[in-house]
Formats: structure tokens, sequence, C-alpha cells
């Protein structure tokens, strides 16, 4: 890049105005009402028509309930709206300052798309992936300048979801990061920023929510109903795995995990579940087909509610899963920690921001105590002799040292 490209690129410090969004389907709007509710001028790219009608429509229903709700005014969705024009080729993104494609999760469609989008871009225009797991690096290796690439990664639905990662590549410029996090930031959204691995941070960190809990079913232990009753009532989530798993849908979270494994070089902590693969095979979704681990029906809703009556004993079990699975997510924090792809700061307000999690992770293991977390692992190591359970460094040196994340 020559000091002149560099210049234009670094002196970028004037706000985004002018936003392209590639791809119409449910994430690709949520953004784009994001960014025209904050009051940038947004053009919406799909090759199909029919995609554009239906983010239109789904915009027009959306405000309507925000009224509805009292929360914007008739003068402010006419604004929003206006701020928005559906566009179905990629060239009419040329006189953007942002672009955030949004597309299927194929790094071959996205490389083409992206060496197609910068010959009509500007030099200084900003090109960024809402990819979930692929990497950026590679995405920016598909330009001629690959500085000017970054990964942003709302999550869905976007308007509502606080969090946004932003990811840089490794040759992405601080000029690029700087601006993208300062935009992210007037959009009203909280930035947590993560080094380009696979999954970033919350989809890293996230896996043995699915995956422990798969594993503890497999084994026999519990069925789908009191692991989530456990994770629910015991630790507060929201959802339970197997309902989560549900809503994402099955094929979509089997994939994200196969990815996340591959790309990991195959480590064991991040081993994908036969079960979930079977469910995925079978057509059995979730809400999406109407059975997934749960029935559903037409509207979405699980036909049958499991009412769980417990004894003391299992009372006792279900408190054993729960521990099993928080401390297994506690340690993949720690180690995203000690492996630098965020601060600790980041980690849990990804957590708790990015999938609504009832606390942060780290500060979860302040309250349980390092010692504790040290323990569960390693009895769980004793018990398997696998490398899925190892005890992050970083936890057995804050053990040794007394030391807390937070405190």
């Amino acid at each position: 890049m020559s000091e002149n490209q560099q210049s234009k690129i670094v002196n970028q410090q004037s706000p985004i105005s002018r936003v392209g969004i590639i791809g119409g389907g449910t994430m690709g709007s949520g953004i784009a009402q994001v960014a025209a509710t904050s009051g940038c001028k947004v053009k919406l790219y799909d090759t199909n028509q029919k995609a554009l009608d239906k983010a239109k429509a789904a915009l027009e229903k959306i405000l309507n309930r925000l009224i509805e709700k009292g929360r914007i005014d008739s003068v402010e969705k006419l604004r929003i709206q206006g701020n928005i024009s559906y566009v179905n080729t990629l060239k009419e993104l040329s006189d953007s300052n942002l672009t955030i494609e949004a597309i299927i999760e194929n790094l071959d469609i996205k490389k083409k798309v992206f060496s197609e989008l910068e010959s009509y871009v500007a030099n200084d225009c900003i090109i960024a992936s809402n990819t979930s797991s692929l990497s950026i690096a590679s995405i920016a290796a598909s330009l001629k300048r690959p500085e000017r690439c970054i990964g942003i990664h709302f999550f869905n639905p976007a308007p509502l979801m606080k969090l946004v990662e932003v990811i840089p590549a490794i040759q992405t410029s601080e000029a690029v990061l700087e601006q993208s996090i300062k935009t992210i930031s007037d959009w009203k959204k909280i930035v947590a920023v993560a080094k380009d691995t696979p999954g970033f941070i919350v989809n890293r960190v996230a896996r043995p929510f699915y995956g422990e809990s798969l594993r503890i079913y497999e084994e026999g232990i519990a069925d789908f109903a009191t692991i989530d009753w456990s994770l629910k009532t015991l630790g507060g989530f929201r959802m339970g795995p197997f309902e989560l798993m549900d809503f994402i849908g099955n094929d979509v979270n089997y994939t994200v995990t196969e990815t996340v494994f591959t790309a990991f070089y195959f480590d064991p902590r991040y081993k994908p579940a036969f079960t979930q693969k079977r469910f995925s095979e079978a057509g059995y979704l979730g809400r999406k087909s109407g059975k997934g681990y749960y029935d559903y029906d037409d509207n979405g809703k699980k036909v049958e509610s499991t009412t769980v009556t417990l004894s003391a004993v299992e009372e006792s079990l279900k408190e054993q899963i729960f521990n099993r699975v928080l401390v297994m997510l506690i340690n993949e924090a720690a180690d995203a920690l000690f492996l630098n792809i965020a601060s600790a700061e980041d980690i849990d307000n990804a957590m708790t921001k990015g999938v609504n999690y009832p606390k942060g992770l780290l500060a979860w293991a302040d309250e349980k105590g390092i010692d504790w977390c040290v323990n569960k692992l390693d009895d769980l190591y004793s018990e398997y002799h696998e490398d899925r359970y190892r005890c992050s460094p970083l936890l057995r040196k804050m053990n040794r040292e007394n030391k807390t994340f937070f405190n």
C-alpha cells in the first residue's frame, strides 16, 4: 500500500454516513435497520427481488410494532424507512463509506463478492463481513487492499441484541479498526474486539453449552428436559441447551460446531456430537421443521412441556449436570483470555450481551472460586482421561497465585 493510500484510510475520521448491506435476509435487513435508525443512508442489496420485498415488508411490520409499544412515532418510522433503499446490483453500493456483507457462510462465495465489490467502491470504503466463524484474514486476502477489510459480527436479531464483535484481520489497518469501533459505538451497540480465530468470542466460548450437554445425554445421565431444567433453574439461563439448539436449528448449530472443530485442528474440546448430527440428517431441525429435541406446533410453540418432579437424589443429579456444563464454559472463557482472544471485560460482555448469559463466565468463576473450577476440571479429567477436560493453564496459574479475574 502506498503512503497516499495509507493516508486516505488513516485520515478517514468523519462519521460513516453511507452504508451498503449485502444480503437481504434476516441478518442483513436487521443491520440495515440499525444503521438507518442511527441516521445513515443505507442501500440494502440482494440479487433476489423477493428477498428485498420481504425485507421491506418485515421492516414495515417491525416499525408498526414499535409504534404500538410507544417506542417510536409515525414521523420516526418514516425517517427510518426513508433512510433505506433497496437495490439489486452490487454496483449501486459504489458511494458507500462502509459495506457489511451478510450472506451465506461460504468462504469462496464471500471472496467472489468482495473481489467484485472492491472494483466499485472508493479506496477509503471499509469492507466488512458479518461472518460468525470464518477467517477474516482469508476474506481480506481476496481484496487488492486487504487493510480495509474487517469483521463486524452482529447477533440475531440485530436491532435488539446489544453486542457486536469487531474482528480485525492481521492485514487490517489500525485506522480501519478505530473507525469501525467508533461507528458501531455510534450505532448504540456494545463493542467487543476479538482476535481473528475460529468462532471469535461467542461462538468459541459457547461451544460447551451445547457440546457438554449433548455428551451428558449420550452418556445416559439425563434426558433433554432434565438437562434443560438444570441449566435454566439452577443456572438462570433463559433457554436450556436443547431448547436453544432447536431455536437456532440443529443444522446451523451443528455446522458451526463442525467448522470450529475443524478450524482448531480437531481439538477434542470442540468435538461435535453424533446425536446432533443424526437429528440434523433426519431433518429434525427444531422449531423450523416442527420437530427437534422437542415437538412444535405450526406457530413454533412446544407441543408438550415436561414437568420435572425432583426427589432429593434428582436434585443432586441436576446440580451435577449444571456444574459440569458451567465449569466447561468457564474453562473455555479462561482459555480465550489466556490466548489473548479478547480482554476479560470483552469476554464477559460478549456472553452476557451477545447470548444473554445470566452472568459473565469469568465473573462466575470468581464467584464459584478458582480452586472450585480447577478441582472440578481435574475430577472430570481423572474420570475420563480425555484432553477435552484439560484445565486451562490460566486457571491453574491463578489458583496457585490465589488470584481472581476481577476482584
